[in-house]
């Protein structure tokens, strides 16, 4: 959870800055403005000066990166997911440029999020540059700068915000993480298929379908 205060950034150690952020590697860590020292304000400057994502995290930067395959599957699952919910009108799916302010002071990007018409305050999208509050599914495309710890402080993160709903998708080993809470976890590999649960009951996905190698399709040629 984000706290209200910081140390002062110039008293800051490497110690100090794993202890608020874990073990990233250091070229994900913005250091102007330095650790501790950045606020939401920065995040939005930036990326609108620089068209790069920041979260923030206990006044530190952490560059959200992707690479082209991941950025594929998660747009692929977006579409999956997003038909869904359109069919249906059950609210908002966005996409990895969708921040999101989980408590004041923390701002995270999942991939992919849903939020829910009665969790939109007042059922209306807002068009402020970051969303107000925690959507009921988060998505992540694990990339390979990404550490366990990592990780398991934005499971923390987000069910602790209320979110009801997380999937890590792990592009190597072609599986995908279901996580209701943050202890409690279910992996499914590529011959499983994937349900929305609670969250989004009715939908299903072959995972074979989301990890299928992308290429041309020789009937339509």
């Amino acid at each position: 959870m984000a706290t209200d205060t910081y140390a002062p950034a110039l008293d800051w150690t490497v110690a100090d800055l794993l202890a608020h952020v874990g073990p990233i590697p250091l070229r994900r860590i913005r250091h102007d403005p330095a650790p501790g020292t950045a606020t939401e304000e920065d995040v939005v400057q930036i990326h609108d000066r620089e068209k790069r994502l920041y979260e923030l995290v206990d006044g530190v930067l952490v560059e959200k990166v992707m690479g082209y395959y991941e950025s594929y599957l998660a747009i692929l699952l977006a579409r999956l997911l997003g038909n869904f919910v359109a069919e249906r009108n059950l609210g908002i799916v966005a996409g990895s440029d969708g921040l999101m302010r989980l408590f004041p002071g923390l701002i995270r990007i999942p991939d992919i999020s849903f939020v829910s018409w009665a969790r939109l305050p007042g059922g209306r999208l807002s068009r402020e540059p970051i969303a107000d509050f925690a959507p009921d599914l988060a998505v992540e495309v694990l990339s390979p700068s990404n550490t366990r710890q990592e990780m398991e402080r934005k499971l923390r993160d987000y069910f602790t915000a209320g979110v009801r709903l997380v999937w890590y998708v792990d592009p190597p080993s072609r599986t995908l993480t279901v996580y209701t809470a943050a202890d409690q976890s279910r992996l499914l590999r590529q011959t499983d298929t994937l349900d929305g649960g609670s969250v989004l009951p009715g939908f299903s996905l072959p995972l074979q379908q989301l990890f299928a190698e992308p290429g041309p399709n020789p009937a339509s040629s």
